[in-house]
């Protein structure tokens, strides 16, 4: 297994380094105080390639690889974790579904701007009733002449306000189940579809989150991702592809928790000498970058096999549970480094605690990926 980066995945990461610290960093704690969205930051990563940073040219996207999308994910979401899972949706499981499984059509006439950055893609699988559970979807698509009528409810969606392009799995046949699930693109402005308020969240802020509701919402037949009946399937492949976004998501804010203990550890002074000098400090900084490291093998290895065209999915969930869960503890580290100041907004270390524990949860909770795991190691279905 080679462990070095090639020059394009390399530019990549420093593009995105670069880019990040200069037209990120500088408006980050606002916007996570005041829940604004970054419209100017998403056009720009777009102009950058970024939002469809896996797409084939041919459809306006950057032909990258996913390693280089582990890479930029990294380093956007080590400074705003917010700007990280709107990328992420935009490209896991929105442009990477529509590339593998949508027609011509909804290539050129859908896929392409959301590559270029033109236009905002979100995912909504996620119902009041339908959360862990995907298969229990009480939205239904009913073909009325040449649209399906759509009548239902979405929650948690990501992008929910601001995306112009929704992927919606709605049941086109009650009669077969899970196997009766089907996908749609539904259009922003289509009679019919309208979104809530958007959440007062924890964590992550600058990224929209609100539910969807469809009353006789209706979507050409034209818009119908892959077949009738591979919702589900659809859902569950491009989910794979998601946990690799976010498990980069997390290492992103494990290694800001990182950076910022190493540098506050060295400015802090008690009992004549700095922290960084302390061995409780240095066993927390060790730990840290122990987890840190372990993330990201675990999520390159994924990577790794999704481009090789080799299964990935008990990879993609085992980056997803181990990175989520280190996020989480090394930002919790983070605060004890920094004492009370890790309390309040200045040293940013609370903001990334708020961030992290949403990776646990969205797109499979660490309990499913554990199921996920099992199932692949006991050859279960």
């Amino acid at each position: 297994m080679k462990f070095d980066f090639t020059e394009d995945q390399l530019m990549i990461q420093q593009t995105a380094r670069e880019f990040a610290q200069a037209e990120i960093a500088p408006s980050a704690v606002e916007r996570d105080i005041s829940a604004e969205f970054p419209y100017e930051i998403i056009k720009k990563l777009g102009e950058l390639g970024f939002m469809g940073i896996m797409v084939s040219p041919e459809f306006g996207g950057a032909g990258m690889d996913t390693i280089s999308y582990v890479l930029a994910m990294i380093e956007i979401s080590k400074v705003d974790a917010s700007v990280g899972v709107i990328m992420s949706v935009n490209n896991s499981l929105v442009c990477f579904g529509l590339e593998k499984y949508g027609s011509n059509y909804i290539k050129e006439n859908y896929l392409t701007p959301l590559a270029k950055g033109e236009k905002l893609g979100a995912f909504a699988l996620s119902e009041p009733e339908a959360g862990s559970d995907a298969t229990k979807q009480k939205t239904t698509a009913d073909k009325e002449g040449d649209f399906y009528v759509l009548n239902g409810i979405k929650n948690w969606i990501t992008n929910g306000t601001t995306a112009d392009y929704f992927l919606v799995m709605a049941t086109t046949d009650k009669s077969l189940g899970h196997k009766g699930i089907s996908t749609l693109l539904v259009e922003k402005g289509t009679p019919g579809f309208n979104h809530g308020k958007k959440e007062d969240k924890l964590g992550i802020r600058s990224s929209d989150t609100c539910s969807l509701t469809f009353e006789s919402c209706k979507v050409p037949l034209s818009n119908l991702i892959w077949e009738e009946g591979k919702g589900f399937n659809f859902a569950m492949s491009t989910l794979n592809g998601g946990r690799i976004g976010i498990a980069s998501q997390a290492i992103g804010i494990a290694e800001a928790s990182l950076e910022a203990s190493i540098k506050y550890s060295k400015e802090r002074k008690a009992f004549g000498s700095t922290i960084s000098n302390f061995q409780a400090i240095q066993f927390k900084l060790s730990d840290m970058a122990v987890k840190v490291d372990a993330a990201k093998l675990l999520t390159l290895k994924a990577a790794a096999l999704k481009d090789a065209g080799q299964p990935y999915h008990k990879e993609a969930a085992v980056a997803k549970l181990y990175s989520s869960k280190i996020a989480v503890e090394c930002a919790l580290d983070a605060i004890q480094i920094h004492g009370g100041y890790g309390y309040v907004r200045e040293y940013l270390v609370e903001r990334y605690l708020r961030d992290a524990k949403i990776t646990e949860i969205y797109e499979g909770t660490s309990e499913i990926q554990k199921i996920v795991i099992a199932r692949s190691l006991l050859d279960t279905k």
